[in-house]
Protein backbone atom coordinates (compact mmCIF):
# COMPACT_ATOMS: atom_id res chain seq x y z
CA UNK A 1 0.00 0.00 0.00
CA UNK A 2 1.07 3.54 -0.36
CA UNK A 3 1.00 5.96 1.84
CA UNK A 4 -0.71 9.45 0.30
CA UNK A 5 0.97 12.41 2.07
CA UNK A 6 -1.01 14.16 4.48
CA UNK A 7 -2.31 18.07 3.75
CA UNK A 8 0.22 19.66 6.91
CA UNK A 9 2.76 22.13 5.28
CA UNK A 10 5.30 23.40 4.88
CA UNK A 11 8.05 22.08 2.52
CA UNK A 12 11.21 21.59 5.02
CA UNK A 13 12.82 24.08 3.36
CA UNK A 14 10.31 26.61 2.94
CA UNK A 15 11.97 29.88 3.26
CA UNK A 16 10.07 33.26 2.51
CA UNK A 17 12.44 36.29 3.30
CA UNK A 18 15.75 35.25 1.80
CA UNK A 19 18.81 37.22 0.86
CA UNK A 20 18.06 35.73 -3.34
CA UNK A 21 15.55 37.92 -5.44
CA UNK A 22 12.13 35.67 -5.29
CA UNK A 23 10.26 34.37 -8.56
CA UNK A 24 8.28 36.95 -10.55
CA UNK A 25 4.46 36.19 -10.68
CA UNK A 26 2.72 35.51 -14.59
CA UNK A 27 -0.64 37.00 -16.22
CA UNK A 28 -3.41 33.55 -15.58
CA UNK A 29 -5.79 33.23 -17.92
CA UNK A 30 -9.54 34.11 -16.81
CA UNK A 31 -11.03 30.87 -15.00
CA UNK A 32 -7.34 30.05 -13.93
CA UNK A 33 -6.95 31.17 -10.58
CA UNK A 34 -6.26 29.53 -6.74
CA UNK A 35 -9.84 29.01 -5.85
CA UNK A 36 -10.70 27.94 -9.59
CA UNK A 37 -7.85 25.35 -9.04
CA UNK A 38 -9.46 24.16 -5.60
CA UNK A 39 -13.06 23.74 -7.15
CA UNK A 40 -11.35 22.07 -10.04
CA UNK A 41 -9.96 19.29 -7.57
CA UNK A 42 -12.99 18.70 -5.63
CA UNK A 43 -15.14 18.38 -9.04
CA UNK A 44 -14.33 14.41 -9.23
CA UNK A 45 -12.27 15.00 -12.30
CA UNK A 46 -9.50 12.61 -12.85
CA UNK A 47 -6.40 14.46 -12.57
CA UNK A 48 -3.67 11.68 -12.90
CA UNK A 49 -4.96 10.21 -15.78
CA UNK A 50 -4.52 6.48 -13.49
CA UNK A 51 -8.40 6.19 -12.50
CA UNK A 52 -7.57 6.81 -8.95
CA UNK A 53 -4.68 4.40 -8.62
CA UNK A 54 -2.01 4.51 -7.29
CA UNK A 55 1.40 3.31 -8.52
CA UNK A 56 4.99 2.74 -7.95
CA UNK A 57 7.19 5.02 -10.47
CA UNK A 58 10.68 4.24 -11.25
CA UNK A 59 13.01 6.82 -12.54
CA UNK A 60 12.87 5.29 -15.97
CA UNK A 61 8.96 5.43 -15.93
CA UNK A 62 9.69 9.29 -14.65
CA UNK A 63 11.87 10.44 -17.08
CA UNK A 64 9.39 9.51 -19.88
CA UNK A 65 6.63 11.88 -18.51
CA UNK A 66 8.74 15.30 -19.97
CA UNK A 67 6.11 16.86 -22.01
CA UNK A 68 3.81 19.79 -21.45
CA UNK A 69 0.65 17.56 -21.82
CA UNK A 70 2.16 14.72 -19.93
CA UNK A 71 4.25 16.69 -16.95
CA UNK A 72 5.12 14.19 -13.93
CA UNK A 73 7.25 15.90 -11.13
CA UNK A 74 8.75 14.48 -7.79
CA UNK A 75 8.51 16.47 -5.03
CA UNK A 76 9.88 14.31 -1.65
CA UNK A 77 9.17 11.21 -2.84
CA UNK A 78 6.16 11.66 -4.04
CA UNK A 79 5.32 11.85 -8.41
CA UNK A 80 2.55 14.16 -9.41
CA UNK A 81 1.31 14.92 -12.88
CA UNK A 82 0.97 18.51 -13.02
CA UNK A 83 0.00 18.93 -16.34
CA UNK A 84 -3.89 19.87 -15.28
CA UNK A 85 -2.31 22.23 -13.27
CA UNK A 86 0.18 24.10 -15.90
CA UNK A 87 -2.59 27.04 -16.70
CA UNK A 88 -3.28 28.17 -12.72
CA UNK A 89 0.79 28.32 -11.36
CA UNK A 90 1.20 31.98 -10.53
CA UNK A 91 5.25 31.38 -11.60
CA UNK A 92 4.19 30.09 -14.90
CA UNK A 93 4.55 26.73 -17.26
CA UNK A 94 7.88 27.40 -18.00
CA UNK A 95 8.72 26.70 -14.48
CA UNK A 96 7.30 23.83 -14.08
CA UNK A 97 8.65 22.14 -17.11
CA UNK A 98 12.06 22.73 -16.05
CA UNK A 99 11.76 19.99 -13.24
CA UNK A 100 9.32 17.79 -16.03
CA UNK A 101 10.10 14.12 -15.63
CA UNK A 102 12.53 14.16 -13.03
CA UNK A 103 12.81 15.03 -9.37
CA UNK A 104 11.82 18.76 -8.98
CA UNK A 105 12.50 18.58 -5.00
CA UNK A 106 15.70 20.84 -5.12
CA UNK A 107 14.00 23.23 -7.64
CA UNK A 108 10.83 24.00 -5.47
CA UNK A 109 12.80 24.70 -2.66
CA UNK A 110 14.62 27.45 -3.78
CA UNK A 111 11.51 29.05 -5.56
CA UNK A 112 8.35 28.15 -3.49
CA UNK A 113 8.80 29.83 -0.46
CA UNK A 114 5.18 28.50 1.10
CA UNK A 115 3.64 26.56 -1.12
CA UNK A 116 1.11 23.97 0.42
CA UNK A 117 2.03 21.50 -2.47
CA UNK A 118 0.55 18.67 -0.50
CA UNK A 119 -2.58 19.78 -0.61
CA UNK A 120 -2.78 21.55 -3.65
CA UNK A 121 -1.33 18.80 -6.20
CA UNK A 122 -3.62 15.76 -3.75
CA UNK A 123 -5.39 15.07 -6.47
CA UNK A 124 -2.37 14.82 -9.02
CA UNK A 125 -0.71 12.09 -7.06
CA UNK A 126 0.71 9.83 -9.14
CA UNK A 127 2.37 7.42 -6.21
CA UNK A 128 5.41 7.21 -4.79
CA UNK A 129 9.40 6.79 -6.50
CA UNK A 130 10.20 3.13 -6.31
CA UNK A 131 12.37 2.41 -3.67
CA UNK A 132 15.89 1.59 -4.38
CA UNK A 133 18.22 -1.10 -2.21
CA UNK A 134 19.31 0.28 0.81
CA UNK A 135 22.88 1.21 0.90
CA UNK A 136 24.27 0.41 4.83
CA UNK A 137 26.33 3.67 6.16
CA UNK A 138 28.87 3.39 9.02
CA UNK A 139 27.30 4.73 12.30
CA UNK A 140 29.25 5.96 15.31
CA UNK A 141 28.62 2.96 18.36
CA UNK A 142 26.00 4.16 20.10
CA UNK A 143 26.81 4.74 23.79
CA UNK A 144 25.95 2.09 25.85
CA UNK A 145 24.52 3.83 28.91
CA UNK A 146 20.94 5.13 29.30
CA UNK A 147 21.22 8.61 30.27
CA UNK A 148 17.77 8.57 33.51
CA UNK A 149 15.87 5.90 31.67
CA UNK A 150 16.11 7.68 28.87
CA UNK A 151 17.48 5.61 25.71
CA UNK A 152 20.99 6.34 24.08
CA UNK A 153 22.31 9.30 21.80
CA UNK A 154 20.42 9.28 17.99
CA UNK A 155 22.89 8.26 15.26
CA UNK A 156 24.47 10.80 13.97
CA UNK A 157 27.31 10.49 10.69
CA UNK A 158 30.30 11.01 10.76
CA UNK A 159 29.77 13.83 8.39
CA UNK A 160 27.25 15.95 10.37
CA UNK A 161 29.67 15.62 13.35
CA UNK A 162 32.37 17.29 10.97
CA UNK A 163 30.37 19.77 9.53
CA UNK A 164 27.70 20.45 12.43
CA UNK A 165 28.55 22.09 15.92
CA UNK A 166 29.53 20.10 18.89
CA UNK A 167 26.57 17.54 19.78
CA UNK A 168 24.48 18.43 22.47
CA UNK A 169 23.06 16.91 24.88
CA UNK A 170 20.43 17.04 27.72
CA UNK A 171 19.79 15.91 31.71
CA UNK A 172 16.99 16.10 33.77
CA UNK A 173 16.69 16.86 37.73
CA UNK A 174 13.37 17.42 39.82
CA UNK A 175 12.59 18.50 43.42
CA UNK A 176 8.82 17.59 44.98
CA UNK A 177 7.30 20.31 43.03
CA UNK A 178 9.54 20.58 39.88
CA UNK A 179 11.03 19.03 36.50
CA UNK A 180 14.04 20.76 35.23
CA UNK A 181 15.27 19.27 31.99
CA UNK A 182 18.51 21.34 31.15
CA UNK A 183 20.32 21.46 27.30
CA UNK A 184 23.44 21.94 27.52
CA UNK A 185 24.23 23.66 23.75
CA UNK A 186 28.23 23.91 24.02
CA UNK A 187 27.30 27.06 22.29
CA UNK A 188 28.28 30.97 23.82
CA UNK A 189 25.90 32.81 21.21
CA UNK A 190 22.52 31.01 23.08
CA UNK A 191 19.28 33.04 24.12
CA UNK A 192 15.69 32.96 24.52
CA UNK A 193 14.88 33.22 20.88
CA UNK A 194 17.31 29.94 20.22
CA UNK A 195 14.71 27.72 22.13
CA UNK A 196 11.27 26.92 21.55
CA UNK A 197 9.01 24.59 23.78
CA UNK A 198 5.75 22.98 23.52
CA UNK A 199 4.15 20.61 25.26
CA UNK A 200 0.57 19.23 24.99
CA UNK A 201 -0.78 16.31 27.18
CA UNK A 202 1.98 14.13 27.75
CA UNK A 203 3.85 15.35 24.74
CA UNK A 204 7.00 17.54 25.51
CA UNK A 205 9.14 18.97 22.52
CA UNK A 206 12.27 21.97 23.01
CA UNK A 207 13.26 22.87 19.68
CA UNK A 208 16.91 24.48 19.96
CA UNK A 209 18.54 26.62 16.79
CA UNK A 210 21.67 26.13 17.29
CA UNK A 211 23.59 27.72 14.07
CA UNK A 212 22.12 26.35 10.78
CA UNK A 213 21.28 22.97 12.90
CA UNK A 214 18.20 22.04 15.27
CA UNK A 215 18.61 20.31 17.91
CA UNK A 216 15.20 18.88 19.05
CA UNK A 217 13.96 17.23 22.65
CA UNK A 218 11.05 15.01 21.59
CA UNK A 219 9.41 13.06 24.84
CA UNK A 220 5.82 12.07 26.23
CA UNK A 221 6.86 12.69 29.47
CA UNK A 222 5.70 10.03 32.40
CA UNK A 223 4.09 11.61 34.62
CA UNK A 224 1.68 14.94 33.79
CA UNK A 225 2.68 18.69 34.36
CA UNK A 226 0.71 21.92 34.17
CA UNK A 227 0.46 24.48 31.03
CA UNK A 228 2.75 27.20 32.75
CA UNK A 229 6.37 26.76 32.63
CA UNK A 230 9.66 29.00 32.96
CA UNK A 231 12.77 29.18 30.79
CA UNK A 232 16.42 30.14 31.80
CA UNK A 233 19.33 30.83 29.51
CA UNK A 234 22.71 31.16 30.94
CA UNK A 235 24.10 32.54 27.69
CA UNK A 236 28.02 32.61 29.43
CA UNK A 237 27.84 28.30 29.24
CA UNK A 238 25.19 27.82 26.76
CA UNK A 239 22.96 26.33 29.11
CA UNK A 240 19.20 26.44 28.67
CA UNK A 241 16.76 25.24 31.72
CA UNK A 242 13.04 24.51 31.26
CA UNK A 243 11.24 24.65 34.23
CA UNK A 244 7.93 22.11 34.60
CA UNK A 245 5.77 22.32 37.54
CA UNK A 246 4.76 18.68 38.38
CA UNK A 247 0.46 18.32 38.42
CA UNK A 248 1.23 15.71 41.79
CA UNK A 249 4.01 16.48 44.05
CA UNK A 250 5.44 12.61 43.31
CA UNK A 251 8.79 11.11 42.68
CA UNK A 252 9.47 10.38 39.06
CA UNK A 253 11.44 7.35 38.18
CA UNK A 254 12.68 8.57 34.91
CA UNK A 255 11.76 11.67 32.61
CA UNK A 256 9.75 10.32 29.73
CA UNK A 257 9.82 7.57 26.62
CA UNK A 258 11.29 8.90 23.09
CA UNK A 259 9.19 10.09 20.67
CA UNK A 260 10.35 10.85 16.96
CA UNK A 261 13.19 12.12 16.10
CA UNK A 262 14.47 12.76 20.06
CA UNK A 263 17.76 13.75 20.72
CA UNK A 264 19.15 14.30 17.43
CA UNK A 265 20.96 17.08 15.46
CA UNK A 266 19.24 17.88 12.25
CA UNK A 267 20.32 20.44 9.56
CA UNK A 268 17.38 23.04 9.73
CA UNK A 269 16.79 23.26 6.36
CA UNK A 270 15.69 19.08 6.47
CA UNK A 271 13.40 19.69 9.34
CA UNK A 272 9.39 20.45 8.92
CA UNK A 273 8.16 23.59 11.11
CA UNK A 274 5.84 22.50 13.69
CA UNK A 275 2.44 24.46 14.52
CA UNK A 276 0.37 25.39 17.48
CA UNK A 277 -3.11 27.24 17.51
CA UNK A 278 -3.18 30.60 18.83
CA UNK A 279 -5.74 32.83 19.57
CA UNK A 280 -7.02 36.04 18.02
CA UNK A 281 -7.04 38.46 21.07
CA UNK A 282 -6.75 41.83 19.34
CA UNK A 283 -7.47 43.80 15.54
CA UNK A 284 -7.37 47.01 15.08
CA UNK A 285 -7.16 49.47 11.77
CA UNK A 286 -3.88 50.90 10.58
CA UNK A 287 -4.24 51.90 7.30
CA UNK A 288 -7.79 51.46 5.07
CA UNK A 289 -6.44 48.23 4.19
CA UNK A 290 -4.08 47.41 6.94
CA UNK A 291 -5.11 45.84 10.12
CA UNK A 292 -3.05 44.86 13.06
CA UNK A 293 -3.78 41.76 14.42
CA UNK A 294 -2.77 40.47 18.07
CA UNK A 295 -2.41 36.33 18.70
CA UNK A 296 -1.62 34.89 21.90
CA UNK A 297 0.59 31.93 22.46
CA UNK A 298 -0.99 29.41 24.19
CA UNK A 299 0.45 28.88 28.18
CA UNK A 300 2.46 25.70 26.95
CA UNK A 301 4.39 26.99 24.63
CA UNK A 302 7.26 29.33 24.54
CA UNK A 303 8.15 31.06 21.47
CA UNK A 304 10.41 34.27 20.65
CA UNK A 305 10.45 35.01 17.08
CA UNK A 306 14.07 36.46 16.46
CA UNK A 307 14.65 39.91 14.37
CA UNK A 308 14.30 39.31 10.82
CA UNK A 309 12.21 36.06 10.83
CA UNK A 310 9.12 35.32 9.50
CA UNK A 311 6.35 32.53 10.56
CA UNK A 312 3.87 30.92 8.26
CA UNK A 313 0.22 31.65 9.11
CA UNK A 314 -2.01 28.35 8.45
CA UNK A 315 -6.08 28.16 7.73
CA UNK A 316 -8.35 25.77 6.45
CA UNK A 317 -10.40 27.45 3.42
CA UNK A 318 -12.64 25.42 1.78
CA UNK A 319 -11.10 22.31 2.64
CA UNK A 320 -7.63 23.07 1.67
CA UNK A 321 -5.23 23.99 4.43
CA UNK A 322 -3.95 27.26 3.08
CA UNK A 323 -0.49 28.77 4.36
CA UNK A 324 1.20 32.61 3.90
CA UNK A 325 4.39 33.81 5.66
CA UNK A 326 4.01 37.01 7.62
CA UNK A 327 6.94 38.51 9.51
CA UNK A 328 5.97 39.90 13.13
CA UNK A 329 6.24 43.02 14.37
CA UNK A 330 6.18 44.65 17.90
CA UNK A 331 2.69 45.81 18.83
CA UNK A 332 3.98 49.86 18.59
CA UNK A 333 6.94 51.41 17.44
CA UNK A 334 6.71 54.02 20.74
CA UNK A 335 7.09 51.68 24.22
CA UNK A 336 4.50 54.02 25.78
CA UNK A 337 1.82 53.48 23.03
CA UNK A 338 0.32 50.26 24.74
CA UNK A 339 0.41 48.84 28.19
CA UNK A 340 0.50 44.80 27.95
CA UNK A 341 -1.77 42.77 29.79
CA UNK A 342 0.79 39.60 29.44
CA UNK A 343 4.04 39.21 29.33
CA UNK A 344 5.47 40.67 26.22
CA UNK A 345 6.67 37.25 24.70
CA UNK A 346 3.08 35.78 25.01
CA UNK A 347 2.15 38.18 21.81
CA UNK A 348 2.72 37.46 18.35
CA UNK A 349 1.71 41.10 16.52
CA UNK A 350 0.95 41.03 12.45
CA UNK A 351 0.40 43.85 10.31
CA UNK A 352 -1.38 42.22 7.24
CA UNK A 353 -2.29 44.19 4.38
CA UNK A 354 -6.09 42.97 3.28
CA UNK A 355 -7.01 41.72 -0.59
CA UNK A 356 -10.50 42.16 -1.11
CA UNK A 357 -10.32 39.49 -4.45
CA UNK A 358 -7.23 37.41 -2.25
CA UNK A 359 -7.93 34.09 -0.86
CA UNK A 360 -6.31 34.11 2.57
CA UNK A 361 -6.23 37.45 3.59
CA UNK A 362 -10.29 37.95 3.47
CA UNK A 363 -10.83 34.96 5.24
CA UNK A 364 -8.31 36.14 7.99
CA UNK A 365 -9.99 39.66 8.32
CA UNK A 366 -13.47 37.46 8.98
CA UNK A 367 -11.91 35.44 11.87
CA UNK A 368 -13.84 36.81 15.45
CA UNK A 369 -11.85 37.49 18.76
CA UNK A 370 -11.67 33.79 19.91
CA UNK A 371 -10.76 32.07 16.99
CA UNK A 372 -7.19 30.15 16.62
CA UNK A 373 -4.81 30.37 13.62
CA UNK A 374 -2.26 27.60 13.19
CA UNK A 375 0.83 29.92 13.72
CA UNK A 376 4.55 27.52 13.01
CA UNK A 377 8.13 27.83 14.08
CA UNK A 378 10.20 30.89 13.03
CA UNK A 379 12.19 30.62 9.79
CA UNK A 380 14.97 33.05 8.00
CA UNK A 381 18.27 33.72 7.45
CA UNK A 382 19.15 37.29 9.23
CA UNK A 383 21.58 37.40 11.55
CA UNK A 384 21.67 39.81 14.74
CA UNK A 385 25.13 39.69 14.73
CA UNK A 386 25.04 41.87 11.45
CA UNK A 387 24.49 45.07 14.08
CA UNK A 388 27.99 44.16 15.85
CA UNK A 389 29.69 47.89 16.28
CA UNK A 390 26.99 49.20 13.16
CA UNK A 391 27.14 52.68 12.60
CA UNK A 392 24.96 53.75 10.07
CA UNK A 393 21.62 51.72 9.33
CA UNK A 394 19.62 52.21 6.16
CA UNK A 395 16.51 51.03 5.45
CA UNK A 396 14.37 50.77 2.36
CA UNK A 397 10.65 49.66 2.87
CA UNK A 398 7.34 49.95 0.12
CA UNK A 399 4.16 49.04 1.29
CA UNK A 400 3.89 45.99 3.82
CA UNK A 401 7.53 45.43 3.12
CA UNK A 402 7.53 47.84 6.01
CA UNK A 403 6.99 44.96 8.52
CA UNK A 404 10.30 43.24 9.03
CA UNK A 405 12.10 46.92 9.63
CA UNK A 406 9.42 47.17 12.83
CA UNK A 407 11.98 44.85 14.89
CA UNK A 408 14.59 46.14 13.06
CA UNK A 409 14.24 50.07 14.16
CA UNK A 410 13.18 49.40 17.89
CA UNK A 411 16.27 46.63 18.18
CA UNK A 412 18.57 49.26 16.44
CA UNK A 413 17.48 52.29 18.66
CA UNK A 414 17.42 50.58 21.92
CA UNK A 415 20.33 48.09 22.01
CA UNK A 416 23.08 49.02 19.19
CA UNK A 417 25.79 51.42 21.42
CA UNK A 418 27.70 51.89 18.55
CA UNK A 419 24.85 53.17 16.18
CA UNK A 420 25.22 56.80 14.86
CA UNK A 421 22.41 56.83 12.41
CA UNK A 422 19.30 55.68 11.31
CA UNK A 423 17.83 56.24 8.07
CA UNK A 424 14.23 55.38 6.32
CA UNK A 425 12.98 55.69 2.92
CA UNK A 426 9.35 54.35 3.39
CA UNK A 427 7.82 54.06 -0.81
CA UNK A 428 4.22 53.64 -0.51
CA UNK A 429 1.32 54.84 -3.58
CA UNK A 430 -0.85 57.40 -1.51
CA UNK A 431 -0.46 59.09 1.66
CA UNK A 432 -3.50 56.96 3.01
CA UNK A 433 -1.25 53.98 2.93
CA UNK A 434 1.68 54.66 5.36
CA UNK A 435 1.57 52.56 8.03
CA UNK A 436 2.32 54.37 11.34
CA UNK A 437 3.19 57.66 9.68
CA UNK A 438 2.47 59.37 12.82
CA UNK A 439 4.28 56.59 15.44
CA UNK A 440 7.11 56.85 12.57
CA UNK A 441 7.24 60.89 13.05
CA UNK A 442 6.61 60.45 17.09
CA UNK A 443 10.17 58.38 17.14
CA UNK A 444 12.02 60.64 15.11
CA UNK A 445 11.41 63.67 16.61
CA UNK A 446 12.16 61.75 20.26
CA UNK A 447 15.07 59.65 18.61
CA UNK A 448 17.54 62.56 16.97
CA UNK A 449 19.29 59.33 15.16
CA UNK A 450 16.27 58.27 13.42
CA UNK A 451 15.77 60.32 10.16
CA UNK A 452 12.62 59.32 7.87
CA UNK A 453 11.78 60.15 4.32
CA UNK A 454 8.27 59.09 2.59
CA UNK A 455 8.49 58.86 -1.09
CA UNK A 456 4.78 58.55 -3.00
CA UNK A 457 4.51 57.62 -6.18
CA UNK A 458 0.91 58.57 -6.47
CA UNK A 459 0.47 61.54 -4.48
CA UNK A 460 -2.26 64.17 -4.44
CA UNK A 461 -1.43 67.79 -5.55
CA UNK A 462 -1.24 68.78 -2.11
CA UNK A 463 1.53 66.33 -0.98
CA UNK A 464 5.26 68.86 -0.34
CA UNK A 465 7.36 65.53 -0.21
CA UNK A 466 8.99 63.40 -1.81
CA UNK A 467 7.65 61.15 -4.81
CA UNK A 468 8.41 58.69 -8.10
CA UNK A 469 9.90 55.30 -7.60
CA UNK A 470 13.19 53.79 -6.88
CA UNK A 471 16.07 55.25 -8.24
CA UNK A 472 19.49 56.21 -8.31
CA UNK A 473 18.50 59.62 -8.12
CA UNK A 474 16.47 58.90 -4.75
CA UNK A 475 19.32 56.54 -3.30
CA UNK A 476 22.61 58.36 -3.95
CA UNK A 477 21.27 61.59 -1.66
CA UNK A 478 19.76 59.03 0.88
CA UNK A 479 22.48 56.52 1.22
CA UNK A 480 25.51 58.99 2.76
CA UNK A 481 27.57 57.44 5.49
CA UNK A 482 28.23 59.35 8.45
CA UNK A 483 31.64 58.71 7.96
CA UNK A 484 33.71 57.69 5.60
CA UNK A 485 34.60 54.44 6.65
CA UNK A 486 31.86 53.70 8.63
CA UNK A 487 30.39 49.97 9.00
CA UNK A 488 26.83 50.04 7.74
CA UNK A 489 24.00 48.12 6.33
CA UNK A 490 21.13 48.73 4.53
CA UNK A 491 18.11 46.54 4.62
CA UNK A 492 15.71 46.36 1.88
CA UNK A 493 11.81 44.96 1.57
CA UNK A 494 8.89 44.96 -0.86
CA UNK A 495 7.51 43.46 -3.71
CA UNK A 496 10.02 41.30 -5.61
CA UNK A 497 10.95 44.14 -8.44
CA UNK A 498 11.35 46.80 -6.19
CA UNK A 499 14.00 45.12 -3.97
CA UNK A 500 15.49 43.57 -7.15
CA UNK A 501 15.87 47.01 -8.94
CA UNK A 502 17.05 47.81 -5.12
CA UNK A 503 19.88 45.74 -4.88
CA UNK A 504 21.11 46.29 -8.00
CA UNK A 505 21.20 50.17 -7.60
CA UNK A 506 22.88 49.88 -4.62
CA UNK A 507 25.95 47.52 -5.86
CA UNK A 508 25.85 50.22 -8.56
CA UNK A 509 26.34 52.61 -5.45
CA UNK A 510 29.50 50.41 -4.35
CA UNK A 511 27.76 49.09 -1.18
CA UNK A 512 29.31 45.38 -1.13
CA UNK A 513 27.14 42.09 -0.22
CA UNK A 514 27.90 42.22 3.09
CA UNK A 515 26.69 45.66 3.65
CA UNK A 516 23.10 44.33 1.65
CA UNK A 517 20.65 42.49 3.29
CA UNK A 518 17.19 42.28 1.34
CA UNK A 519 14.04 40.63 2.08
CA UNK A 520 10.90 38.99 0.21
CA UNK A 521 7.87 40.66 0.45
Amino acid sequence: MLNVPSQSFPAPRSQQRVASGGRSKVPLKQGRSLMDWIRLTKSGKDLTGLKGRLIEVTEEELKKHNKKDDCWICIRGFVYNVSPYMEYHPGGEDELMRAAGSDGTELFDQVHRWVNYESMLKECLVGRMAIKPAVLKDYREEEKKVLNGMLPKSQVTDTLAKEGPSYPSYDWFQTGSLVTVAIYTKQKDINLDSIIVDHQNDSFRAETIIKDYLYLIHIGLSHEVQEDFSVRVVESVGKIEIVLKKKENTSWDFLGHPLKNHNSLIPRKDTGLYYRKCQLISKEDVTHDTRLFCLTLPPSTHLQVPIGQHVYLKLPITGTEIVKPYTPVSGSLLSEFKEPVLPNNKYIYFLVKIYPTGLFTPELDRLQIGDLVSVSSPEGNFKISKFQELEDLFLLAAGTGFTPMVKILNYALTDIPSLRKVKLMFFNKTEDDIIWRSQLEKLAFKDKRLDVEFVLSAPTSEWNGKQGHISPALLSEFLKRNLDKSKVLVCICGPVPFTEQGVRLLHDLNFSKNEIHSFTA
